[in-house]
C-alpha cells in the first residue's frame, strides 16, 4: 500500500479485494466465469482481442441483466504496435422512428425522458436496433487471431449446462422482479415459483445455448439477418416493437478516432462522440490541472468540493452538447480545449457551491458491465457493453432467448431537442473505456458501468493513480461522489465531518451504497508485469497468466 497518500488523506478506506499480479496475460471482467473465459483464450495462445470477444459472450450468459446481444458496445483497442481505435457498436433508433412517437409523461422535468405507459423503458417499444454483436466479430476479425466458433464455447458451456447464481444476480432479479413477472418466459427463468431465483441455484439457458451455437456455426448474420434476426423481427411486428430485419441488416459498426487529452505529463485516451466520456473526462481534467490536488489530499473537503463543481460544468454542458455527431454538431475542440478550461476554472469557488449553466454557443442506464484485457505482445482492451436498464426491456424473446435493451428510454421523447428521437440515431453514452499513456507507454486501462456516473467515477480513479499516487487496488476501490446538480451522493466510505463540512459549503448530500458500478482496471509496470484489480461493486474477478512453455532444448528422459 502507498502510505504517503493517507498522510495527506481527508478520507481513509480499506480494500476489500486483492489485485492479480501477472507477466504473460490479464484479464478483469465482473463475473469469475467472464474472466475464466478470456483466460482460456490466452492461454490457448490468442491475444487480448480473442480474450475480450470471448468474455463478452459469456457475460451475456452470467451477467443477462447487464449485457446481451441485443445492446450496445464501445470497445477501445490498443494494438500491439501501439495504434488506438475505438469501436463504435451503440444502438440505434429504429428506422421507422419519428420524434413523436412518444408521449412525454405529463409534468415530467425536462431531463427526464419517461414516455407515457413507461413504453419506452418497457417492452417492445423500448427496444433500439442492437450493434454488439457486429462489434465483437468486427473486433475479432479485424483484430483477434482466433475464430469465432473457438471463443464463443465458454459462453456456449454455463448456457446449455447452467451456472451458479451468485448473491449479486439474485438481488439485480428481485430489483427488477415486479416487470420480469409480466413476461411469461423472464418469469419461468428467473422468477420460479414466482419468487426470485436465489443465490446459489442452477441457472439453465437452454435456448440461449442453441442460439449461441448457431452464431457460432453461421457468425453474426445469424442474428443480422438470418432466423435468429427473423424471430425476433417477428417478435416485434407482432407485439408493436420497432425492430425490423431492415435494422437488423442496415446497422454498421463505425471505427473512431478517440479522444486524446493530457493531464500533468500524462496523455488519457478515451471514446469520441457519440460517446460523451472522452471529451468531459479530458475538459474536467483540464479545470482540475489548475489545482493541487495531491497536497488538498484525497477524500479532503476541497478535494470533493473541487470534484464536485467540475462535475457540474461537464454535465451542464453535455446537456447542451452531447449526441450523435451525424446528427448534432458537437464542439469537441472547444470542450476540450485550454481557453475553455480557463473560462470555467475562473468561476469556481472553494468557500460554496453554485450552480452552474452551459457555457458552450440525457438518461441513462446504469445497469451495464465492462471487461479489461492485456496480452504480452503489448495488445490492449479495455470495453463496455450494456443493454441499458437492468435486464433492459425486461422480456425475454421467444426462440432465441435473448433479453433485448431499452435504449429507447434514452432519448428525449419531445421532438427539437439534441437528443430528440431520428431514425438511425447512435444513443449517446457515458461510457468510458479509457487508457492513460506515459510518454507513449500505456500504464493504466480502465473502466466501469453505471450509466451517467461512469465517466466521473472514471475521472476520480484517474486522479487516484495519478494526483494521489494511489495502488491500482486502492483507486477502483476508492470511496466515489457523483453529482449533476444539485444533489450531491457520496459513498458511505466518505467520513461523516467531511459529509458535514460539504453541506456547509452549500452542498445538499445523499448517502449512497454505491456511485456507478464495478471497476475493472490493469497497470503495466516497467518489468512487463502487470497488475489486475476489481473492486467490491460488483463479482469483478482479475485473473492473471504467469509462468511459461519449457525452456528450449529440455526435454523428459526416462531412467534407466
Amino acid at each position: 500500500m502507498n502510505q504517503d497518500w493517507r498522510q495527506r488523506a481527508g478520507t481513509l478506506f480499506k480494500c476489500e479485494k486483492q489485485p492479480a499480479h501477472g507477466t504473460r496475460g490479464m484479464v478483469v471482467t465482473n463475473h469469475p466465469l467472464g474472466s475464466a473465459a478470456g483466460m482460456e483464450m490466452l492461454a490457448a495462445g490468442g491475444n487480448a482481442v480473442d480474450a475480450a470477444v470471448a468474455c463478452q459472450f459469456a457475460l451475456t450468459v452470467v451477467e443477462p441483466m447487464m449485457v446481451g446481444l441485443i445492446g450496445g458496445t464501445t470497445c477501445h483497442i490498443r494494438t500491439a504496435d501501439g495504434r488506438h481505435t475505438i469501436i463504435d457498436g451503440m444502438s440505434a433508433v429504429p428506422l421507422s422512428g419519428r420524434p413523436d412517437m412518444f408521449h412525454p409523461l405529463a409534468g415530467a422535468a425536462p431531463q427526464v425522458f419517461t414516455a407515457e405507459g413507461r413504453v419506452n423503458e418497457v417492452g417492445p417499444k423500448a427496444v433500439a436496433a442492437p450493434g454488439s454483436l457486429l462489434a465483437w466479430c468486427l473486433a475479432l476479425r479485424q483484430y483477434g487471431t482466433m475464430p469465432l466458433a473457438d471463443v464463443m464455447q465458454p459462453a456456449i458451456r454455463p448456457a446449455t449446462r447452467g451456472f451458479t447464481v451468485t448473491p449479486y444476480l439474485s438481488d439485480c432479479i428481485e430489483s427488477a422482479a415486479a416487470d420480469l413477472a409480466k413476461d411469461k418466459l423472464a418469469a419461468a427463468r428467473l422468477l420460479p415459483g414466482g419468487l426470485p431465483l436465489k443465490a446459489g441455484a442452477r441457472l439453465v439457458q437452454a435456448d440461449y445455448g442453441e442460439a449461441l451455437q448457431l452464431i457460432a456455426k453461421e457468425g453474426e448474420g445469424a442474428l443480422h439477418g438470418g432466423s435468429l434476426g427473423m424471430l425476433l423481427a417477428e417478435h416485434m411486428q407482432k407485439t408493436g416493437g420497432f425492430v425490423s430485419l431492415k435494422d437488423l441488416t442496415q446497422y454498421r459498426v463505425v471505427e473512431r478516432t478517440p479522444i486524446r487529452g493530457h493531464y500533468r505529463g500524462w496523455e488519457i485516451v478515451g471514446p469520441p462522440p457519440p460517446a460523451a466520456s472522452g471529451v468531459h473526462i479530458a475538459q474536467m481534467l483540464n479545470i482540475l490541472e489548475g489545482f493541487d490536488l495531491k497536497s488538498l489530499g484525497f477524500g479532503s473537503v476541497d478535494t470533493l468540493h473541487l470534484l464536485a463543481e467540475v462535475l457540474k460544468i461537464a454535465f451542464a454542458d453535455r446537456t447542451e452538447a452531447s449526441g450523435d455527431p451525424d446528427f448534432v454538431d458537437v464542439p469537441v475542440e472547444r470542450i476540450v480545449s485550454r481557453a475553455y478550461a480557463d473560462q470555467r476554472r475562473a468561476g469556481i469557488e472553494l468557500s460554496r457551491a453554485k450552480a452552474w449553466t452551459p457555457g458552450l454557443l440525457a438518461k441513462e442506464g446504469a445497469d451495464t458491465t465492462h471487461l479489461t484485457t492485456a496480452d504480452a505482445s503489448g495488445t490492449v482492451v479495455t470495453t463496455t457493453q450494456t443493454i441499458n436498464s437492468l435486464f433492459g426491456a425486461r422480456f425475454i424473446v421467444p426462440g432465441i432467448g435473448m433479453v433485448p435493451n431499452d435504449y429507447m428510454s434514452n432519448f428525449d421523447p419531445r421532438p427539437g431537442n439534441a437528443l430528440s428521437i431520428a431514425p438511425g440515431k447512435r444513443v449517446t453514452t457515458s461510457m468510458s473505456p479509457v487508457m492513460a499513456l506515459r510518454e507513449g507507454r500505456v500504464v493504466y486501462a480502465l473502466g466501469l458501468p453505471g450509466g451517467r456516473k461512469i465517466f466521473p467515477s472514471a475521472l476520480q480513479a484517474l486522479l487516484n493513480l495519478i494526483d494521489h499516487g494511489m495502488a491500482l487496488q486502492e483507486a477502483v476501490e476508492a470511496p466515489r461522489i457523483w453529482t449533476e446538480g444539485p444533489l450531491l451522493e457520496v459513498e458511505h466510505g466518505v467520513p461523516e465531518p467531511v459529509r458535514r463540512a460539504l453541506a456547509e459549503r452549500g452542498h445538499k448530500l445523499q448517502v449512497m451504497p454505491t456511485v456507478a458500478g464495478g471497476m475493472n482496471a490493469i497497470q503495466f509496470h516497467d518489468d512487463g508485469s502487470m497488475t489486475g484489480a476489481a473492486c467490491w461493486r460488483a463479482d469483478g474477478s482479475p485473473v492473471a497468466l504467469s509462468g511459461g512453455l519449457a525452456r528450449p532444448g529440455v526435454r523428459f528422459v526416462l531412467p534407466g
